[in-house]
């Protein structure tokens, strides 16, 4: 081979440009299982997924870093690959996804439109746009068939990182202010991170899957007025309610499961029931219950008071309000005065009062009314309260959340060493509730501490904290509870036990808690001289044993769809006479059930029997007694039952002895 120029050159690039080992970084990986993977310098999510199988990585979503939930590994680490199956926050990445391919079909479709934010929720995802007009049925249809093109075209998505400046100039540049505005309001030292798939581009700190075409199955489920901020001042936005999954036969039993809520929604059969009503001029919050569930209400209460009585709880009421000198002692002033209705000006009035958002600090004046003895205790007190908080007009929704409400109250006063019996006792009769309101299936346990991270939330130290939160946890290890802890939400004063229970459309409520305080009595000075002539500061159970019962009287209609059971129906029997001939038997029939305790109505009405029993049927009544010359003559009454339709003629004192057994039983 001649040495020209050109084998010069070749030899040179050779000898002088060898491409250089990239440097390899070997990060550790622990895996749910428990096992270590090793990978070389950063990967996503989803190449690690393969790693491991491609069923897994055709299932994955995001992973969870050391519990903070990314879409790239680049360090040593403990990882939790998640799937949409999985965990919520796989579900989360999939959705937020999709809300940004229903945020790039509006911008296709309406390229004016400004985008505000875009979350993923715990039942689907929502975009805000700032449109010139609301969006009707038929643009929504051309918002979903726009996005279904954009999964079609699997676009690959991008993440990248901008320095402050240009994050805003980007996001100005392309007229997008409410992006720019949330830019400004972010921590000096934030990783600017945006997303891009294609032409389109958004603000966002992720995580997303790694395509479009990741998403199968979408739907876009409603619209609704939004301010910007949820603030009233602000410009109403356009908001879409929407909701994807990876297969179109989950989309498919998500849509039946919200034909079902709607079926069941409480807003809308309590309202068709008559069980309840609000007023725009009484205000938002401030529902008016009417007879029927009125009457309701007053049996849950009566059930509740008569349990706790039986079990030596001892009965206070307490006034509405008080002078906000007691709740500088409790710390409810400055822990909570923002969820207060607050009376008078602390600047210029010499009195200044709130309306009672707890029981609590008025309940310890009956234990401070003496001195009390060890001897003295447990002791449990209880109180039907109405209260009153300053929820935030955009929380409100039926008798789920509202601003005045009645709760089953009380607070037990106790030796350390009978905390454990006494929580127990507490879950106990939770139990017995939940159970015969049929709520027991939906409850789940969550053991709420506190966020260390935010002291100014809480009172007390940080041991004390990790005493009553290690106290609690024990305990309801002892009794074999199955929680989930939640860092945050605990009470101001100590940790808590929440019931949680799921409506009809999935959202997650809290309706029946217990709290440990170790804070409190200390506040109030509330002592117990013990054995050895000591004193000693009782332990405070703050609990409910049913919760509102605003709220419960909600779960129970969506739990029944209405049809409440026998026991707790606002109208047990429904009287049907055939004829005008037949009214004056079937007010005999009336007064009879009545002396036997039973809720009873007569329709005495001039129409056909099909038409009484039709309506009946759509009051849900448990039952309907139809009365005629047969049942007149043989003392009897034709039985239609809710569940079971016609089972003919009965002797009348024979379902008395029947009904009265199946309330007494609490038969659901």
């Amino acid at each position: 081979m001649y040495n020209t120029p050109k084998n010069i050159l070749l030899i040179f690039l050779g000898v002088f440009f060898i491409p250089r080992k990239r440097e390899v970084f070997m990060i550790k990986i622990t895996l749910k299982d428990g096992s270590v993977k090793e990978i070389e310098n950063k990967m996503s999510i989803l190449d690690i997924a393969k790693s491991i199988s491609e069923g897994l990585a055709r299932m994955a979503t995001a992973g969870e870093v050391d519990g903070e939930v990314r879409t790239i590994v680049n360090k040593d680490c403990s990882l939790n690959i998640l799937t949409f199956e999985s965990d919520l926050n796989g579900k989360k990445a999939y959705w937020h996804t999709t809300s940004h391919i229903m945020a790039q079909a509006v911008k296709r479709l309406f390229p004016k439109a400004k985008l505000a934010i875009g979350p993923a929720i715990d039942d689907g995802f929502y975009y805000d746009f700032d449109v010139e007009k609301p969006f009707s049925d038929e643009d929504k249809e051309k918002i979903e068939e726009e996005m279904k093109k954009i999964i079609k075209e699997d676009l690959e998505i991008e993440r990248f990182e901008l320095p402050r400046a240009e994050a805003v100039k980007l996001m100005r540049d392309m007229g997008e202010d409410y992006k720019v505005e949330l830019i400004n309001e972010l921590p000096e030292d934030s990783v600017i991170s945006f997303y891009k798939q294609g032409d389109f581009t958004d603000l966002c700190a992720g995580p997303h899957l790694p395509s479009t075409g990741k998403v199968k199955a979408v739907k876009l489920l409603s619209s609704s007025g939004a301010y910007w901020r949820g603030n009233e001042n602000n410009k109403m936005l356009q908001r879409i309610y929407a909701i994807s999954y990876p297969k179109a036969s989950q989309l498919e039993e998500h849509i039946n499961m919200l034909e079902e809520a709607k079926r069941r929604d409480h807003n809308k059969l309590g309202r068709e029931l008559e069980l309840f009503t609000t007023v725009d001029y009484i205000g938002q919050g401030l529902p008016i219950l009417l007879p029927k569930g009125a009457k309701v209400v007053q049996l849950l209460q009566r059930m509740v008071e008569d349990e706790e009585e039986k079990r030596g709880y001892l009965l206070t009421k307490t006034p509405f309000l008080a002078k906000s000198d007691l709740y500088k002692i409790s710390g409810h002033w400055d822990h909570y005065r923002d969820g207060m209705f607050v009376l008078g000006d602390e600047e210029k009035d010499k009195e200044v009062f709130a309306l009672r958002p707890m029981t609590c600090p008025f309940q310890f004046q009956a234990y401070l009314n003496r001195q009390r003895s060890y001897r003295d205790l447990p002791l449990r007190y209880n109180e039907t309260s109405t209260l009153f908080r300053n929820e935030d007009s955009g929380e409100m929704h039926g008798l789920i959340r509202v601003r005045q409400f009645t709760i089953s109250e009380g607070h037990l006063a106790v030796r350390l060493d009978q905390l454990a019996e006494e929580i127990k006792g507490c879950i106990d009769l939770i139990k017995l509730f939940t159970d015969r309101l049929g709520l027991d299936e939906g409850i789940s346990y969550r053991f709420s501490k506190w966020d260390p991270n935010n002291r100014e939330k809480y009172m007390g130290t940080d041991e004390e904290w990790e005493h009553s939160q290690s106290v609690l946890k024990g305990i309801l290890d002892d009794l074999g509870i199955e929680y989930t802890e939640a860092e945050g939400e605990a009470a101001f004063y100590g940790p808590k036990l929440d019931i949680q229970y799921k409506n009809v459309w999935g959202k997650e409520d809290t309706i029946i808690t217990v709290q440990v305080d170790f804070q409190l009595a200390e506040k109030f000075d509330m002592y117990y001289i013990d054995k050895d002539g000591s004193k000693v500061r009782p332990v405070i159970i703050h609990r409910t044993s049913l919760g509102c019962y605003e709220r419960t009287l909600a779960m129970v209609i969506e739990r029944f769809a209405g049809a409440f059971p026998t026991w707790l129906a606002p109208v047990q029997v429904k009287i049907l006479p055939i004829s005008d001939a037949h009214v004056d038997y079937a007010k005999q029939v009336r007064e009879e059930l009545q002396r036997a305790g039973i809720r009873v109505e007569l329709d005495d009405r001039q129409e056909k029997i099909g038409y009484k029993i039709r309506e009946a049927q759509l009051q849900k009544v448990p039952y309907m007694l139809v009365v005629g010359d047969k049942e007149k003559e043989a003392n009897a009454v034709g039985v239609r039952s809710r569940k079971d339709g016609d089972m003919g003629a009965q002797n009348l004192k024979e379902f008395i002895s029947k009904i009265k057994e199946e309330i007494e039983n609490y038969v659901k």
